[in-house]
């Protein structure tokens, strides 16, 4: 983990000279912010651009590191190309849940790149489930655990966290690294079947009214 690949530089500079004019520039950040009032009146570029955004510079710095440590890996194994794929794919997977789930929420806003991170993170896990996060906790289980974590975060509206967009993030990471990397189903099933069970449960609890 840690690889700093030109692309991953890439992302990074454009997530921090977005975000910056963002912070200094209120009317930039409303247009451009994920809204779903603005997303149903046809402004879909929100779905993009709003990845590139963030609150603060404590919100951009902990997506960039994360991000440091985890493109590397998807890059290694997909290329470029799968790497830029899995990113934006995730990016528009974490609107897309959260649009779902907000839909009648025309007030409820977002900004951040935790969806794509996070789908990259679940990307970079499939690749090696049993790599360490955190010192000692295995991906596999650091990544089923964040996920029910997130369901019981979108279940009781815990924090202002946009734990939908990390949920959905997480779901376009997953389906498009087996689109791109069917091989793993042969190689890794166990981690594959294992890594979909917090998916099916969010689906589950939604059509029972659960969450």
């Amino acid at each position: 983990m840690g690889n700093l690949d030109l692309i991953t530089i890439i992302i990074i500079a454009a997530n921090v000279i977005i975000s910056y004019k963002g912070f200094n520039d209120y009317a930039f950040f409303d247009a451009y912010k994920f809204n779903i009032g603005g997303v149903q009146r046809g402004e879909k570029l929100r779905m993009f651009s709003s990845g590139f955004l963030h609150v603060d510079t404590q919100h951009l710095l902990f997506n960039m590191l994360t991000l440091y440590f985890f493109a590397g890996i998807v890059i290694n194994e997909l290329d470029v190309f799968g790497f830029l794929t899995i990113y934006v794919s995730s990016l528009i997977f974490g609107n897309l849940l959260t649009l779902y789930f907000h839909k009648t929420e025309y007030h409820y806003s977002a900004v951040g790149a935790s969806g794509a991170v996070m789908g990259v993170i679940y990307s970079a896990i499939l690749f090696d489930p049993w790599m360490e996060i955190n010192f000692f906790i295995p991906g596999f289980v650091f990544g089923i655990g964040y996920l029910l974590y997130s369901i019981y975060g979108m279940k009781n509206k815990v924090g202002n966290i946009g734990h939908d967009a990390h949920f959905g993030g997480a779901i376009g990471g997953y389906v498009t690294t087996l689109i791109l990397s069917p091989s793993l189903f042969k190689t890794d099933l166990l981690f594959v079947c294992l890594l979909l069970i917090p998916i099916i449960l969010l689906f589950i609890l939604k059509k029972a009214g659960k969450i």
